[in-house]
Formats: C-alpha cells, structure tokens, sequence
C-alpha cells in the first residue's frame, strides 16, 4: 500500500464483504463507442478484472449498479463471475438496498466505487465509500478514499488489493503465484 491509511479509514474496510461498482466511469475510463451499426462498445482493465477475481477467491462478493444499460456489462459480468448486476438502477440507493438484504449484509459491510453526481447518494449509504481518481470534484467530497488511478484504468484493482491488504487477506489469494 502506497497510502498511509488511518485508523478510522482502515476500521471502515475490515468488515467489507461486499464491493459494489459503477461501470461507466469506474470500471471503464467512461467513453462509450458505436459502431456503424449503433452496437456499442466499451474497454475493461484486464486488470481490474483480476483483482475482482482475487476479491471473489477470497470470499468478498461483488457487484454491479449501473444507471445504464448495456449488454456488453453482462457480458463482462459473466466473464468475471459477477452474478448481482443491476443496470437502468436510477435510484442506486434502492438497488443497494435490495442487495444488502438479499445478502443478508449491513450496510457498513459493503463498499461502493463511483465517479458521478447520481453515486453521491450511495456513497453516504455505505461503510467504504470510494471515488476514481478522475470522478467529478463533488463526488469526492463524500469518499473516504479517492484511488491514485482513473476509472477505467486500475481503480477497481487498487480498492480490491486495498482491501486484501487491510483485511489481511492478501498473502493467502497470491501465494500460488510465488510459488
């Protein structure tokens, strides 16, 4: 970990059980191409998706509220072994809220990533609030981490080695790697 993290910031990550993300703008870089024939078209960090999958490994569930609809997110979604996808969720807060209780998870259990005015409400609902780099100014004043990357590029893989970190459970999702 690059940031010294405080007592109160790391208090908020140990109970995380649960990662909710945004798509545009968090898990993508927020561009969004057509083709000629209106298909559209989006690009994921290789390496987010990895971190998701060391995430998932160790036990810490994963999902997605998106305000959007895209069949390339369920896509993606399948890839990575995200089964909560929640697309065209306009009140994200109520989304969430299905989730947690579904779940069976307090909502100081559960982190959310966004970068946009309609995640402000979300990220004061959750225990672990946290905005890319590159998300709108109002936005970040109601994270409690802001990452060092921008969102589609390594964000989502800073939160999920962040909280294997803190949560102490790194070592044990990379051994085999070091081997």
């Amino acid at each position: 970990m690059t940031k010294k993290l405080s007592p109160t910031l790391i208090k908020k990550i140990k109970p995380i059980k649960l990662l909710c993300l945004d798509v545009d703008g968090v898990m993508t870089d927020g561009c969004i191409i057509y083709d000629d024939d209106g298909k559209e078209i989006k690009v994921f960090d290789v390496k987010d998706g990895h971190g998701i999958k060391l995430l998932m490994r160790a036990g810490i569930d994963v999902a997605i509220i998106t305000a959007r609809e895209s069949n390339v997110v369920l896509h993606r979604a399948k890839n990575l072994g995200i089964e909560t996808v929640y697309q065209k969720a306009m009140d994200k807060v109520a989304a969430f809220e299905d989730i947690v209780k579904k779940k069976q998870l307090l909502p100081n259990e559960a982190s959310y990533m966004g970068d946009e005015l309609v995640d402000i409400q979300l990220l004061r609902r959750v225990g672990f609030a946290v905005a890319v780099k590159d998300a709108v100014a109002d936005v970040k004043k109601y994270a409690d981490y802001v990452t060092a990357r921008n969102g589609g590029y390594g964000a989502v893989r800073e939160i999920c080695d962040l909280i294997l970190k803190v949560q102490g459970k790194w070592e044990e999702v990379t051994a085999r790697y070091f081997e």
